[in-house]
């Protein structure tokens, strides 16, 4: 049987104020440290490989533990994943305020991505048992709002927080708001299990987890040290084999942590798709806009933030309203158009300068088309599994999403450091490539000065019309890989599922 007694509607939707306030901290998590980047680089120190982690440790161990909390919280409890998660988190963002150097704080940070994956696993399979049908779409509205909400005011909130209290601060509020949903969800949150669970899959978590990080490290190492160098051959080649051992291991254990034969239905393979799409046309720009805003063009990071709004704001309310639209209109349709929105602002912001009043228009269209899918991925991820293997949907899902995110993340930080050096050698602003190189990899983390120490000859000037042109050249590349991910999504959700097949569907996500 499966162990839950569910709450009365008022409960229920305490139990969704847990989750979403949990899943409110995580993007302040993300957001937070890339506007304080240049702070924490001043305090402690770190190469640019080192700086590239502050954010990556944190995505990376996210995105690889999500698949493992899932099944966690479908075989122990989706509770007990839930609580464990939260004190883990918190206490790896107070440790963050505590680290002596680049290495601690990156270790914290790698901490805190772990005990963010088994919260919001945990949260999001409970939210599955506790809905149903049109209330569970809702529900899961109002977690992809959450979310938003912690985009949207992340890095405004990041920037007055440096600015009035250090960057120190940003953690303290992060821990603040996750003793809350902590002490919420204690009281409200039931507990429930998979009655077929039979243990966790360790190999799979194991061969899975050692692939996707030796796939980042590989890709972030790359731009330092060259594409052939040995190490990053090296541990490209270890992904590689460690992907097909996990491949090999999902086809022969009797309950894989991830069920293969889910991706012979192309609905399925759409949902996949859809959580991957966001990271080039938005997630990467959270981290490379404040950066780029704070680093290269000299904004305060209050400035910085307020553009950022412009970006993430619309996630405040069009989820919602997505949610209101899937009943009209198929959901393949508004993800398909939406991400063709954000392609197309992409494509814009490459075209204007980088005056204030003119980076407006473009980083709302972006947020917009990104907005539109947003409220409807993680109901549409629920929908394509039987109900009690709520953990293994989310987990997968979230799983692709984040991974995809992190990796993403180092591929695109890797293309600009080539762009950039490609800029530097054409422009005949560095002696040789490997210096080039070697100059690309400080700019690229807005050390404008450091650079310039690096390069003496040359003005700051001249390399932020390096770096300008580069990111141009990066940002149609993303806009081309959003189109091409649109098209699948739509041609992926207009297909049949396996939820259609032997489950209910959810009544808004049944067409389309």
């Amino acid at each position: 049987m499966i162990l839950m007694t569910r709450t009365g509607p008022a409960g229920r939707w305490l139990v969704l104020l847990s989750v979403c306030l949990a899943a409110m901290t995580m993007p302040l998590s993300f957001t937070g440290p890339a506007v304080a980047l240049s702070r924490i680089a001043a305090d402690l120190g770190g190469s640019p490989i080192e700086l590239n982690w502050v954010t990556n440790a944190f995505m990376l161990t996210f995105g690889a533990g999500l698949m493992a909390a899932g099944a966690l919280a479908d075989n122990h409890g989706r509770k007990r994943i839930f609580i464990a998660g939260l004190v883990t988190y918190i206490l790896a963002a107070l440790g963050a305020t505590l680290a002596p150097d680049i290495v601690w704080f990156d270790i914290f940070r790698a901490l805190q991505g772990i005990g963010g994956a088994a919260a919001f696993a945990g949260g999001a399979s409970a939210l599955a048992q506790e809905f149903d049908g049109q209330s569970r779409l809702r529900a899961f509205s109002f977690l992809g709002t959450s979310f938003g909400i912690g985009l949207a005011f992340g890095p405004i909130a990041s920037g007055l927080l440096i600015d009035a209290f250090g960057w120190r601060a940003i953690f303290l509020l992060v821990a603040m708001l996750a003793v809350a949903a902590a002490a919420l969800g204690m009281r409200t949150v039931t507990e429930s299990r998979d009655p077929d669970a039979t243990g966790l899959d360790w190999a799979g978590a194991g061969t899975f987890t050692t692939a996707l990080a030796a796939l980042t490290f590989g890709v972030l190492q790359a731009p330092q040290n060259g594409w052939a160098d040995p190490l990053v051959m090296a541990l490209l080649g270890m992904a590689a084999v460690c992907f097909a051992a996990f491949v090999l291991v999902e086809r022969r254990v009797r309950r894989p942590m991830l069920d293969l034969t889910l991706f012979r239905f192309p609905r399925f393979v759409g949902v996949q798709f859809l959580a991957a799409a966001p990271a080039y046309a938005f997630v990467v720009l959270l981290v490379l806009l404040p950066i780029r805003f704070i680093g290269i063009e000299g904004m305060s990071e209050i400035e910085a933030g307020q553009l950022m709004i412009c970006l993430s704001g619309p996630l405040l309310i069009l989820p919602l309203l997505a949610g209101q639209l899937a009943r009209r209109i198929a959901p393949a349709t508004i993800c398909g158009v939406g991400l063709l929105i954000a392609a197309a602002g992409v494509v814009w912001l490459s075209r204007v300068s980088a005056a204030d009043s003119a980076l407006v228009a473009p980083l709302v269209l972006i947020g917009v088309g990104i907005a539109l899918p947003w409220g409807l991925m993680d109901g549409l991820a629920v929908s394509v599994v039987p109900k009690e293997r709520a953990g293994m949907a989310v987990g997968i899902f979230n799983t692709t999403r984040v991974a995809s995110e992190g990796v993403a993340l180092a591929i695109v930080m890797a293309a600009l450091s080539g762009f950039t050096a490609t800029q530097l050698g054409a422009q005949g602003l560095a002696s040789s490539a490997e210096a080039a190189a070697a100059a690309a990899q400080l700019l690229v983390t807005g050390n404008v000065a450091g650079t310039m120490r690096h390069l003496p000859v040359v003005d700051g000037s001249a390399l932020i019309h390096a770096y300008e042109t580069a990111f141009d050249r990066l940002l149609v590349v993303l806009a081309t890989i959003t189109v091409l991910t649109a098209i699948v999504v739509f041609l992926g959700l207009r297909r049949g599922s396996v939820a259609e097949q032997d489950v209910a569907p959810v009544p808004a996500c049944q067409e389309g």
